[in-house]
């Protein structure tokens, strides 16, 4: 799907009239949602400045899950508001009230984990006649812990990933995005002001080869490091991309569940390292999976992009909410992996350790060199 396929929301939502306040939200089935979002704050994102906050703060963007609507809801400011909203703009005079072509607001956004960008929601949900007119985003790529003064140094170079575009008010605004290239940071502009309430940032993890070489082994799954999820055989309750994100699962939809099976198959998700790499242990935790967690599970890799799986984990029994340990005998050569868990459920983390191998270390560092790491 192009960009110019993606369906466009312009104009205000109706007034909220009471009941489901997501009822008349408008949405559609964005072709890049499957990817991680590198806005994540289990990644470390985080919304480091902003010009203007007055109605509300600039981290509520970032906050997992949809906003949250309470009609009675109001402060010392006025309407409480699940999202980013500045003040209204005005010109500088009785004879010149409006704001120029040029004004806006804006906010810099630090991506959790730098990578390439696929695809980018700007989701106005509950801002029905205080969302802003259009929006905009561009990225950046700066090494290092840059602060708010570096990013907006006239010498930064931006690349426009979302060109000046009208929005609509309740509506998840969804843009694909075409640039090949490693980005670090965004800023998300909107004109001439108004209300946001989530950014997502769809993409590619593109780890730095130098960082992954001198931790030596790490968690070769992780998406911070470049692991992802290529496909699973179900979504139902959780995406399976939980099972490798940051830290142990808080909570049982914070893992992967599956619905319950009818049939005699089994469930499996499959997974591309960030580069060739060595796996010498694997662990599989059901943290807070209960009478939910799968049964038995089995590890499968592959090296390269043809050949078939070979089990290097057979079939073996997991215990719920527990966080279970494995050393393979001998280090195992892979760039992809699949779990299968039998027959259904759940796992809430995958973690392979290991490092790279010296051809994996060459390709991740030509990749890193080619989008401009």
């Amino acid at each position: 799907m192009t960009d110019a396929a993606i369906p466009r929301f312009t104009g205000d939502a109706r007034p909220y009239a009471g009941g489901d306040p997501y009822a008349d939200h408008r949405t559609a089935d964005f072709p890049f949602t499957h990817l991680v979002d590198l806005a994540d704050r289990r990644l470390g994102a985080g919304v480091v400045a902003a010009n203007d906050e007055f109605f509300a703060e600039r981290e509520n963007l970032l906050k997992p899950g949809p906003a949250v609507f309470d009609p009675e809801h109001f402060g010392h400011k006025g309407k409480v508001m699940d999202g980013w909203e500045t003040r209204r703009r005005r010109g500088v005079s009785a004879a010149e009230p409006h704001p120029t072509a040029d004004d806006h607001d804006w906010a810099l956004v630090r991506l959790g984990a730098p990578g390439v960008v696929r695809g980018i929601v700007l989701d106005t949900a509950h801002f029905r006649g205080n969302y802003p007119q259009a929006v905009s985003v561009e990225a950046t790529s700066l090494p290092g812990s840059p602060s708010p003064e570096d990013l907006l140094a006239p010498d930064v170079k931006w690349t426009t990933l979302v060109p000046r575009t009208a929005v609509g008010g309740h509506a998840a605004n969804g843009f694909a995005v075409d640039a090949e290239q490693r980005f670090t940071h965004l800023r998300v502009n909107q004109h001439p002001d108004g209300g946001i309430a989530r950014l997502r940032v769809y993409g590619e993890v593109v780890p730095d080869p130098a960082w992954l070489g001198a931790l030596g082994t790490f968690d070769l799954a992780a998406l911070e490091n470049g692991g992802r999820v290529e496909d699973a055989s179900d979504r139902f309750y959780s995406p399976a991309t939980n099972t490798i994100q940051p830290g142990r699962s808080r909570k049982m939809d914070d893992g992967w569940e599956t619905r319950r099976r009818r049939d005699r198959g089994n469930d499996w998700i499959s997974y591309r390292l960030a580069a060739q790499s060595e796996i010498r242990a694997v662990e599989i935790d059901t943290a807070y999976l209960k009478g939910n967690s799968a049964g038995w599970a089995s590890l499968s890799v592959r090296d390269g992009e043809g050949g078939g799986w070979t089990e290097i984990l057979p079939r073996t029994r997991l215990q719920p909410d527990t966080d279970h340990r494995f050393v393979l005998d001998a280090p195992v050569r892979a760039t992809r992996v699949r779990i299968d868990i039998f027959p259904d459920g759940g796992i809430s983390r995958l973690r392979l350790h290991g490092s790279l191998t010296q051809e994996g270390a060459a390709a991740l560092a030509a990749r890193h060199r080619e989008l401009g790491g």
